[in-house]
């Protein structure tokens, strides 16, 4: 089940966010991420948030500010298993585009946005990070 985020979903959240950005990005020292986490948990609740729910547990998040997709997370024991394509689709129920970006080195995440019709369409360097990362964009095809 896909509900929007409510306040107190906020320490599930953040755990999820927290070692799945640990986990998918180990070309990036752990330090950053946990140097982020108090600002991340603060802006969080401003954005527009969706939490998958199985068996009563929160499993996964995706994050939008706008159009632009701020992340998906799921569980490391839940991946792979449809709930990043259906928090996907359900953003993109209500949007004729989606943009994100995504580090280079992440190839899970670009294969899956890829499955998903998005596209490179530029490379830039993270200033925060300096690793490269892709701009990937969906659009809603229109001529259906």
């Amino acid at each position: 089940m896909i509900r929007k985020f409510e306040k107190n979903d906020i320490n599930n959240v953040m755990q999820i966010w927290k070692n799945e950005n640990i986990k998918a990005h180990k070309f990036i020292p752990r330090e950053y991420w946990k140097n982020n986490y108090n600002y991340v948990r603060e802006v969080l609740p401003n954005v527009e948030v969706y939490v998958y729910i199985l068996q009563g547990n929160i499993v996964g998040f995706i994050g939008l500010d706008k159009n632009y997709i701020e992340g998906i997370f799921i569980d490391t024991n839940s991946q792979c298993s449809g709930i990043g394509t259906a928090l996907l689709n359900k953003v993109k129920e209500n949007r004729n585009n989606l943009t994100l970006n995504v580090y280079k080195k992440n190839i899970n995440a670009i294969n899956f946005y890829k499955k998903n019709d998005f596209i490179i369409i530029s490379e830039n360097i993270d200033k925060n990070t300096d690793e490269i990362e892709y701009t990937m964009i969906w659009k809603r095809n229109l001529l259906l």
